[in-house]
């Protein structure tokens, strides 16, 4: 039996340099009705303990992002799929 995989922390680099990028720019498929929408287009509810965006097509939440001391959570299973552009050079 071979390994054909490594270790997820080898993608900590990439993923570093992944999200330096403003998300707002980028453009998601929404998960419940399939409508392309760029993030910032979202619907933002802030009377909740974080940010809650909703698709403005279907109204289901296309992502939740709550922030503590150091830390952050990021839900974004409302959303099947993330394009954005890389800054040049990447």
């Amino acid at each position: 039996m071979t390994e054909d995989h490594i270790d997820g922390n080898a993608a900590g680099g990439a993923l570093r340099d992944i999200f330096t990028v403003d998300l707002t720019a980028a453009v998601g498929r929404c998960s419940s009705c399939s409508q392309s929408l760029a993030l910032a287009e979202a619907r933002l509810y802030t009377q909740a303990p974080g940010l809650v965006a909703r698709c403005p097509g279907c109204e289901e939440v296309v992502f939740r992002l709550v922030r503590g001391p150091g830390r952050a959570w990021l839900d974004m299973r409302g959303v099947t799929c993330v394009q954005f552009e890389l800054p040049t050079g990447s």
